[in-house]
């Protein structure tokens, strides 16, 4: 028996115990953003530290950050020849609030049907656990095919914040071939993906001060201009009717989509009729000559995501604001930069601006958009054991989303990074009732066992 089928073989008949230790770390309330709940993230860290131990990985430590560690381990033995993989993952969960629409307790794992039930299940201790049982399987069959690394952070729900710094101290440490995330998923339980592009973030807050002071409008208004109307009009300017983004010099780096790409689209299962029920919309909106599923994920945006100025109050106040602010974050495609994006924003108010108004901006959060090649050996392991697991060929996707540690990580170690994780679109992530799919969890132990197999075979 090979390897390979060794490993298979122990995957298949070991699902009690592979159920049982995400039981055991789904009962841990590991909480991020709460400070009660420090002892409970000290508590998963040193749960995954324990499992890294006793499948005989070395170095291994829960190193520690500004605020929450991070777990480390590495087994550098395969052959010399074979790929050194990092694999990351994040510990921590969401708050379960609100508790009243739990239909069972958030940190009390329970089995229903095909799912199991609890905060974490999928966002994503699911995702880590199915890893680490994928692990255990070749360990304890015939061995690993390849280097491994485990970095594990305990901050991912609140930002990452101590994460750069960490791989900026570490980058020796945490040198590889390939990122590892697991922090993915797929388009519907019978429906392998492969998420092979992210979109990036800029998010800036805009601030208008006209007057040193709220006015009375009706003595004022017509004499001083109004900055909540000029901020209005800026952000009316900042795209066309049908979404297309009207900064300058926005569009100069876009990497435009290959007819291969599109071809890609026109197979997934999400028309127009889908997005409208998952939105409740009365209608799609967005810039011409793409499909909805195109504008989601493959396309840059500018958004409003936060408006306040003047009175807000219930009844009715006339005032003249003095001030006004916007939150405004635009969602970028490959070949897209943040800080270039920033400047483009920071020329358009100087064009469009008002002398009657005076302005400022402040830059919030940036992350770069994130690319892996469809043909690099790391997808082509991935699709391959996708195909073999489920009978069927992976459709590849883009994310309209943004997870800022692939553009870390391309950044600081210059590796990129495969999303292959098994959480499916009715998951509800970060809300109640969050559940996995337990079929498709034991499919993702048996996909990592033969991707681990064919990116090592190459």
């Amino acid at each position: 028996m090979s390897a390979l089928e060794q490993a298979l073989a122990y995957a298949g008949e070991n699902h009690e115990p592979a159920l049982a230790d995400l039981k055991s770390l789904l009962r841990i309330p590991s909480v991020s953003t709460l400070a009660e709940h420090d002892a409970d993230m000290a508590a998963a860290a040193q749960w995954l530290a324990s499992r890294l131990t006793d499948l005989s990985f070395e170095n291994v430590a829960v190193m520690p950050t500004a605020r929450h560690p991070v777990v480390y381990g590495d087994w550098l033995h395969a052959s010399a020849d074979a790929p050194t993989v990092l694999f990351y993952g994040h510990y921590d969960v969401q708050p379960a609030d609100p508790l009243e629409e739990w239909a069972t307790p958030p940190f009390e794992p329970t089995v229903r049907g095909e799912n199991i039930y609890a905060r974490g299940a999928s966002d994503m201790k699911g995702q880590v656990v199915a890893f680490l049982r994928a692990v255990e399987a070749m360990v304890r069959g015939g061995g690993l095919p390849l280097n491994l690394k485990f970095m594990i952070e305990g901050e991912e729900e609140i930002g990452s914040p101590s994460l750069a710094d960490f791989i900026r101290e570490h980058k020796e440490l945490l040198a590889c071939d390939l990122c590892l995330n697991a922090d993915s998923g797929i388009l519907d339980a019978d429906l392998p993906a492969i998420t092979y592009a992210l979109r990036g973030l800029a998010y800036f807050e805009i601030r208008l001060q006209g007057p040193k002071g709220d006015l009375h409008s009706g003595r004022f208004g017509g004499v001083v201009d109004n900055p909540a109307q000029v901020l209005c009009e800026l952000i009316a300017g900042m795209r066309d009717a049908q979404g297309r983004v009207q900064l300058p010099g926005f569009y100069d780096r876009v990497r435009p989509l290959s007819d291969e790409e599109r071809a890609d689209y026109a197979r997934l299962p999400t028309d127009d009729a889908w997005w409208l029920e998952q939105t409740g919309a009365p209608a799609l909106f967005g810039e011409g000559g793409y499909s909805a599923s195109e504008r989601a994920s493959a396309r840059p945006t500018l958004d409003v995501n936060g408006l306040l100025s003047g009175f807000t109050g219930k009844g009715s106040k006339t005032v003249l604001p003095a001030r006004a602010m916007a939150k405004v974050s635009m969602r970028l495609v490959p070949d897209q930069d943040p800080d270039e994006i920033h400047q483009s924003l920071l020329r358009y108010l100087e064009q469009h601006a008002p002398p009657t108004v005076t302005w400022e901006v402040e830059s919030m959060a940036g992350a770069p958009p994130a690319i892996v090649e469809r043909d690099s050996p790391a997808v082509q392991a991935a699709s391959r054991a996708l195909e073999e697991v489920w009978g069927k060929t992976p459709l590849f996707t883009r994310e309209g989303g943004t997870i800022p540690v692939v553009g870390l990580i391309q950044q600081l170690l210059g590796v990129d990074s495969l999303l292959l994780g098994f959480g499916l679109p009715d998951d509800n992530l970060h809300a109640p009732n969050e559940k996995l799919h337990l079929p498709t969890y034991y499919r993702g132990i048996e996909t990592y066992i033969r991707f681990a197999h064919a990116l090592g075979a190459r």
